[in-house]
This record gives C-alpha cells, structure tokens and sequence, in this order.
C-alpha cells in the first residue's frame, strides 16, 4: 500500500520536531512493507530521490523567498503533486498552511491528520492570525477521515470542542545510553554545571521568560540556548542579552552533541506550551536531563510528578536558589527513562501507525 507524507520540510531531519518525526515514522513504515512518500522542500539539503527505502519528492517552497506565507505555496504544491500519484493514505503532518487547499486533495485517498497543538493560541501570532488559525483547525477536521493526536491532552480538546474522536498516538524517543564528555569542551562548559534550551525563538517558548529567571537567580553557572536566532524574536533575544553572559548557539544538527549536552546539563528548561507532546521533551527525557518545564496541561501530561515547573522568571530564580536541582534527583530521571521505554519509544509508535492505516485501508 502507499502512502505519502505531507507536511513536513522533508527528511532527513533538518529543522525540527514534525521534520524528526516523519524521518522515524517513514522509515519504520518502509520496514512494515509501506511504499512510503516524503514531499521535501525543493531547496531541503538532501537531495537525493530515496532516503533509507524511503521515496522522496522535491517540491517548490516559497518561504526562504516571502517568509512564513512561503509554507502555504509549498503545501499547495504538494498536495496538487499527490493527486497524481495514486496514494491509498495521505498522513498530513498539521494543517495551519494545508487546510486551506483542501479541495485540491485527491477523492480516492483516505486523508489522516496529526492535529499538532493549539496553534491559535500561539502568542506569537496577531489577533488575525489567530482567528485564521482557528479557521484553519476547523477545516482540517472537516476534511480528514481521521484525525491523530499526539497528546492526550489534544485529543480531550477535539472530543470536547468539535465532538470528534482523535486517535492517541505520542511522538517518540530514543533513550540516548553514550553521552561523550569531550564535546563539552566544545561549548566551554563542564558536566552539570550550565543550564541548556533547546527551542524555536519564539514567545510561546518562554525563551526570554527562562533568560530573565537564570539571570535573576544570580547562578554563575552559564545559560546554553540552541536554536536558529534568524527570526524577529530570535535577533531580538541576541541584542538584549547577548552581551549579559548568555550563549548562543544557534542551530545544531549534531544528534550525538545535542544528547550529549542534554545529559550533562544541570537544569534543561522546557518553556514549550501551546503544543502537544513535543518532541524534544521526549528527547531531553531520554538523555537523562534534569527538566524544568513551563507550567501547562501538555507538558504535565508527559512529565506527570517528574519535573520541576515554573510559571514566570520568580519560579525559576527560586527553584536555582534553593539548591534542589544540585544532586539531580535521580528519582525524577528514572521515572522519565521508564517512560520513555514503556510509552514513547519509536518501534510501538510506528507499530501503532501501522495498525492505524492498516485498519483504514481494510474498512475503505
């Protein structure tokens, strides 16, 4: 059977959590028999037509050209491209760019959707944006056959809002077992003696949220923030606190570096809230790192009682200061471990998919 996978940049990953997500599904589908899929950007690094089994297809993407509205001429292209390929599954990662089209998808194809987080509550959007956005979530659940929730969180929401049921099916992680100390002289830094963020700079990450907690705290110990600063919010993080003491580091690609500084860190702070289950949450539970998340409902119902939480900058200051995180709690790291091999581990993830598109195709 075949299926493609829209949605995403392409694979292999090279921007984030949805671009992760399909490498390992697409993948893992290819080894259960799947004749697999991927639209990739036409500008994506990799550009090769296969991809461990599985079928690339290089679409025009607009957004390195026009920014953010690129994303929707991206999405169109791909979806006019799967009307000619004869797909029994389309697997539409998110909608906020692809609902919008969702007339020019092809009949015969069972359309799924993950359904992503909240994306009309983003702050980062305008009043407009938000309105669209919530447009957008209603059009996507009108027009799939079925929809994907990657927390339990989401699926409540959808069951509640819109009356429609929601598959549960989490993102996945892989528990990292070989952390390499020397990489951390890299960064200048030593084994649990700086704190790291590993995000999108933008404000619904709370970014500048942990900034102000870290440097209110008057910890010495040094702030590590990984993630592409090309954007608004990201050039104005830099300016402001670029010259206090805060590194950073923009993109990295380097899965072995970035586990690596995850296991070793003294606190990783997760400010993530309007999504679902985040896939480098997951990521940081599996490198063993001690987490401080925001306080929200799909942070908590991954990390249950095994996380320190804050609200605002006062939460974080405090919690550096009272020492709890200096022995590590290896309770808490423990308990995310097992959850990561019990509930979010790739090959159950896959198989659940497998089982999913399977049972599709035999009711069509």
């Amino acid at each position: 059977m075949k299926i493609g996978i829209l949605g995403s940049r392409g694979i292999p990953n090279r921007y984030g959590g949805f671009e992760q997500f399909a490498e390992y599904l697409s993948v893992g589908l290819v080894e259960h028999g799947w004749d697999v899929w991927v639209y990739n950007s036409h500008v994506h690094p990799y550009q090769k037509k296969q991809y461990k089994g599985v079928n690339l297809i290089h679409c025009f993407d607009a957004e390195d050209k026009i920014g953010s509205a690129g994303q929707f001429i991206y999405d169109l292209n791909c979806i006019r491209d799967s009307r000619n390929r004869n797909f029994d599954i389309i697997f539409q990662l998110g909608y906020t760019s692809s609902s919008v089209w969702h007339r020019f998808l092809p009949k015969h194809a069972i359309v799924v959707t993950n359904m992503d987080g909240l994306e009309w509550k983003r702050s980062k959007y305008s009043s407009t944006v938000r309105k669209f956005l919530k447009y957008a979530e209603k059009l996507a659940i009108k027009s799939s056959h079925t929809l994907v929730a990657d927390s339990e969180a989401i699926a409540g929401y959808l069951k509640e809002e819109y009356g429609v049921p929601a598959e549960f099916i989490p993102y996945g992680a892989e528990i990292f077992k070989h952390p390499d100390i020397k990489m951390l002289s890299q960064q200048d830094v030593q084994p649990k003696a700086y704190y790291l963020v590993i995000a999108r700079m933008q404000p619904d990450n709370h970014v500048e949220v942990i900034i102000k907690g870290i440097l209110k705290s008057g910890t010495s110990f040094p702030l590590l923030l990984i993630g592409n600063t090309n954007n608004s919010h990201g050039r104005y993080l830099v300016k402001k606190y670029g010259s206090q003491g805060i590194r950073f580091l923009g993109g990295v690609f380097d899965n072995q570096l970035l586990d690596t500084l995850r296991y070793f860190s003294g606190v990783y702070f997760h400010g993530h809230s309007a999504g679902g289950t985040n896939p480098s949450l997951l990521e940081a539970m599996a490198a063993s790192a001690l987490i401080c998340a925001h306080d929200n409902p799909f942070n908590r119902s991954v990390l249950g009682r095994n996380s320190f939480y804050f609200s605002n900058q006062n939460d974080i200051a405090q919690l550096i200061r009272s020492g709890k995180t200096d022995t590590g709690n290896p309770t808490f790291i423990s308990n995310n471990l097992r959850k990561i091999e019990e509930k979010y581990n790739w090959k159950n993830i896959i198989k659940s998919y497998d089982q999913l598109f399977n049972k599709l195709i035999s009711h069509e």
